[in-house]
Order: structure tokens, then C-alpha cells, then sequence
């Protein structure tokens, strides 16, 4: 057994190491949903395929990589030598979704496989059907785009030059996409080489001996969180639009028993597996269970796989949840893993009031694809502005804009400036929602309003993938809920048009404004615990109107009344 001291200092190494990795990706990266979003992550496993570390990125990529070490691990068992790099991307091998294309290099202890460091980040484009790697219209995996399960790039140092021809030619801006790629590479490499020399630092032996002593001391951590806990058995249920195939009102259901220091989530009462990309692949779904898990703990706590061991998790094939192949899962990253997560944490709720959280805003992405006339190249621009506001919880205010819940601020705003420079568009009104948040104790944090004007000199092309247009982020312990989005499309001359959450093929015409009102978190606790001077504080920063203070008001007399 190693000392704490040491215990500690190789904790901290660890994480310094996948932060590292990731500045070298935002450094280096080529495309703005990468190098100005930062829709990436960086991470470690062990030759078990067990998460040492990860950096405070995207929480619903990392949950997931131990399923990807795994089937690249086994696939090419007794076949890995220094200087392989490996590719996967496919969500029934052990991936998330198609978009998120993972990089990993092997690091040897001994001549043997002791770590790997990987890179997992989101393509502005994976092929398929449509731009921007979704498509609304699939109803079953190979619309989506190209299926990579695990492959081998690079074979003890050398490029298989035939390989990355294959995979850059089926993506529809390879340029952008070899320079993310490299981007990747170079950020796993950096991973291997600062584990080489922590190796050489402390030896083999101390090094890979203290991983068993990190992951069971962040279990024990997580362990003893869960015993202050309520025992009992606890129920959550979280609903989404559609599918963008007629069918509506799709639930996730949680039941949730503590007991001690373990939880079960049984997550087989959801609803049955749908035509539509909400479906979850069975590792997403582990990382969003993993990731509510986190958010409830204790912040302190390393997010590895020792944290997730008091969690077991039931679920049925067949459900959203758990599809039969081969269901599409593209948008299953956003929803149904929010929701996922959601159902649980709405469980929880009177196990661990002190830790819940209210509802995040729901994703609503928008990928235009067209011809920016100042260069006439082809371009796909992501849009990450007008994000929506954060739930609220004990400790506060939910976060203003901060975004789905499922990257709980890892996603950030693209740069404006940026964006305008490189893509032919123009921001003419970017500020907060005013009374989108839930009101409560403490008030939801607010969405945004968008005007952004497509400056195109020929019609270009939008797709939608998101959700939150029926279903508002949820009040927790008396909190109200947050507005729900509402997006449209203005053209000169014709009514505004109203779009739907998962649709294909929008004709966006030059001059054509998008206006983009996005939801506001859900509330905690009663609004008539809410503080007068900070109600007038929200007042005086714009977060609330007097109309609106009003209608909350109003609605708050009304809730007393009954």
C-alpha cells in the first residue's frame, strides 16, 4: 500500500495530464465547434479499460469510454504495439454516437499495455444523409453517417495512409476534419508522453499500483456521500417532445432504491424504443446514469470508475434506453441523456434535497449548411449561442445561459466575433431571456434571445435536432418551471415560421433572420422564500420584468389559495 501523500500527488498528476491534453486540442483544433465551443474530451484509462481520470469537459463523453477501451482492446487483442492509434466512432461498439469520433493511443509499462490516453470530440460532420452528423429524418443507424468500429490508424508509428483516405473521404469537409483529427491524435500523444515520463518519475510499480488505491478512495468518497442519504425507494419520470417520427410525449422512467451506501436505477420501465435518434445506445446510457450520479456527489470527489461502483443500473433492451440495433442515436447525447440523468435526480429529490437540482434547458442545435460568398468555399456552422439556462438548487440561482444539462457548462458560447469573421452571418441581438427562468427560493437561470441575420447570396440549408418545445424545464420542491424554447425563422415578405425540433431540410434564403428564444432553468423551492432585495436585485440586472414579477406574483397567490 502506497503512502496518501504519494496516493494524492499521483491523483493529481493524472488530472493535470488530461487538462493538459485538452488545451492542446482548443489550441489546435480547426473547426469553431472544437477550438471555441470545446465540444471535446480528454481522458485516461488503465489496461483494464477502468477510468483513472478526466478532465472537467462534456460529462456525458466520459462515462462512456471505458465501454470504447474495451471493445478496441479486445478487438485487437495481442495486436497492439507502441505507436498504434485507434479510431472509433460506432455506438454498438462501445461509442456514444456517431459524431463523436474517439482517438486512442496505447501507453506500454513493461512491454505490456499499461494505460490508454484518448481524445473523444464531436465532428462538424460524420457523413451520412445529411450535414452537420444529424439527421432527423434517420430511422435507422446508416443514415446517421460512417459506422468506424474499432481501427487502426497508425501501426507501431505508421500511418495507414489508405485508411485515412477512406474515413476523410466520406465526410463532406475533409480539410476541416483531417485537421481536427490531427488535433486529436496530437492530444492523445501528449497524454502518452507525460504518462512516459510519470512512469519514469516514480517506476511502473508505483504508478500502476495506485490506481487501485485512487479508484477505491473516490469510491469510498462516493460511498459515504450516499450513506447521509435517505434510504427508501424513490421514483422520477422525465418526458420529451418527439422523435420527429409522430411520436410524442416519450418517457423516461427511474426507480431509484438507496440503501446504505448503494443505489439501484432501474431504468427498465421507459418508454419502448422509438423510429427517431433519441434512442440511447446502452453506453450512453451508462454515462448518463453516471453522470447524474456525479452531479448529486460531492464535487470533491475524482469523477473515475471507482466513483460509479456503489451505482448498479437495470435496464430492459428494447426501450429507449437500450435499443435493438439498428436504431438511430444520433441526438441520444442530448436527449434522451439529459432526461436520463433528469428521471434520476427528480427521484432523488427527497433522498438528498441539499443535492438535487432543478431542470437545465434542453439542447435545440441548428447546423446550416451553404456558400459563404467572400470565399465561395462550402461551410457547416454548428449553432452553440443562445444557450439556455441552468436549474437552480440549494446552494443558488441556476447558471444564466449556461446550457444543456448534459455538458453542465463544458459547451461553451462560440465566439461572436469569430463567428462572424469566418461564416457568412451577422449577430444583430444577442442578450438574456427575461423571465424564462423558474421562479423560486432560488430562480432558474435565464436563456437568451438571438436575432442572427444569414448573410449567404444564395439559399443555404438547416437542419434541427433538439427538443424543449412541449416540455419545459421542471421546478424542483416547490420551484416553477422555466419557459420553453421557441425558435423561428423570419423572411422578408412571408409569415415567421416556427421550427420544429428535429426537421431536415430548412430553406434558409439570404437576408433570412433566425430569432431564437431559448427556455430558462427550472426553480428550487418555494418562490415565497425568495428574498425581496434579491428580487429587486434580478429586477435592477434585467433577469426579470415588472410584467413579469407580476405574473409570478400572481401565479404564487394562486398556488397558496389551493
Amino acid at each position: 500500500m502506497l503512502d496518501p501523500i504519494t496516493v494524492s500527488v499521483l491523483t493529481h498528476r493524472f488530472e493535470a495530464i488530461v487538462q493538459e491534453m485538452g488545451e492542446a486540442m482548443l489550441r489546435t483544433a480547426y473547426s469553431q465547434i472544437l477550438n471555441s465551443s470545446r465540444d471535446f474530451s480528454t481522458a485516461i484509462c488503465d489496461a483494464g479499460a477502468r477510468l483513472v481520470a478526466q478532465a472537467e469537459h462534456v460529462p456525458i463523453h466520459v462515462g462512456a469510454i471505458p465501454w470504447a477501451v474495451e471493445s478496441v482492446r479486445d478487438f485487437f487483442q495481442g495486436r497492439i504495439r507502441p505507436g498504434d492509434v485507434y479510431l472509433l466512432n460506432d455506438p454498438y461498439h462501445g461509442n456514444n454516437h456517431l459524431p463523436d469520433l474517439t482517438a486512442f493511443v496505447p501507453v506500454f509499462v513493461d512491454g505490456e499495455v499499461g494505460f490508454w490516453s484518448i481524445n473523444r470530440a464531436h465532428q462538424s460532420d460524420i457523413g451520412g444523409s445529411t450535414h452537420g452528423a444529424y439527421n432527423p429524418a434517420a430511422t435507422e443507424i446508416w443514415q446517421e453517417g460512417l459506422r468506424i468500429t474499432p481501427l487502426k490508424l497508425y501501426d507501431a508509428g505508421e500511418l495507414r495512409d489508405d485508411v485515412l483516405k477512406m474515413v476523410a473521404t466520406n465526410v463532406r469537409h475533409p480539410h476541416d476534419f483531417m485537421g481536427d483529427l490531427r488535433a486529436m491524435i496530437g492530444s492523445a500523444r501528449v497524454g502518452e508522453r507525460r504518462l512516459q515520463a510519470l512512469l519514469d518519475e516514480y517506476g511502473p510499480k508505483t504508478v500502476v499500483g495506485a490506481v487501485d488505491e485512487i479508484l477505491d478512495g473516490a469510491e469510498k468518497q462516493a460511498r459515504d456521500c450516499v450513506r447521509t442519504w435517505r434510504d427508501g425507494v424513490y421514483r422520477g419520470e422525465s418526458i420529451l417532445d418527439d422523435d420527429g417520427h409522430g411520436v410524442t410525449d416519450i418517457w423516461i422512467r427511474a426507480t431509484v432504491t438507496k440503501r446504505g451506501d448503494a443505489l439501484t436505477v432501474d431504468l427498465s420501465d421507459s418508454h419502448p424504443q422509438v423510429p427517431g435518434f433519441i434512442n440511447s445506445s446502452f453506453p450512453n446510457t451508462m454515462s448518463a446514469v453516471h453522470m447524474a450520479f456525479a452531479y448529486l456527489i460531492d464535487p470533491r470527489t475524482p469523477k473515475n470508475s471507482g466513483t460509479f461502483r456503489p451505482v448498479k443500473v437495470v435496464a430492459r433492451q428494447g426501450t429507449i434506453v437500450w435499443p435493438h440495433p439498428p436504431a438511430p442515436v444520433t441526438l441520444a447525447t442530448n436527449h434522451c441523456a439529459q432526461d436520463i440523468a433528469e428521471s434520476i435526480i427528480r427521484a432523488l429529490a427527497p433522498a438528498c434535497p441539499a443535492r438535487a437540482i432543478a431542470g437545465w434547458g434542453r439542447r435545440f442545435r441548428i447546423a446550416i449548411k451553404g456558400v459563404n460568398p467572400r470565399t465561395r468555399r462550402p461551410f457547416i456552422w454548428h449553432m452553440f449561442h443562445a444557450r439556455p439556462g441552468g436549474g437552480a438548487c440549494a446552494e443558488g440561482d441556476g447558471w444564466e445561459t449556461a446550457g444543456e444539462g448534459q455538458a453542465a457548462g463544458g459547451i461553451k458560447f462560440g465566439s461572436v466575433e469569430v463567428a462572424e469573421t469566418r461564416f457568412p452571418l451577422t449577430f444583430e441581438h444577442h442578450e438574456f431571456r427575461a423571465d424564462s427562468g423558474g421562479d423560486g427560493m432560488h430562480r432558474g437561470g435565464v436563456g437568451a434571445v438571438l436575432r442572427l441575420r444569414m448573410d449567404v447570396e444564395e439559399p443555404a440549408v438547416a437542419n434541427t435536432a433538439g427538443d424543449g418545445v412541449r416540455h419545459a424545464p421542471y421546478g424542483l420542491l416547490g420551484g416553477q418551471d422555466g419557459l420553453p424554447h421557441r425558435y423561428r425563422l423570419l423572411s422578408r415578405g412571408r409569415r415567421p415560421r416556427v421550427l420544429k425540433t428535429k426537421e431536415v431540410g430548412i430553406l434558409v434564403r439570404p437576408g433570412d433572420v433566425f430569432l431564437v428564444e431559448s427556455s430558462g432553468g427550472g426553480g428550487f423551492g418555494p418562490p415565497s422564500k425568495r428574498p425581496p432585495e434579491t428580487r429587486a436585485r434580478d429586477l435592477e440586472n434585467g433577469f426579470v420584468t415588472r410584467r413579469g414579477r407580476a405574473a409570478n406574483s400572481r401565479r404564487r397567490r394562486a398556488q397558496a389559495a389551493r
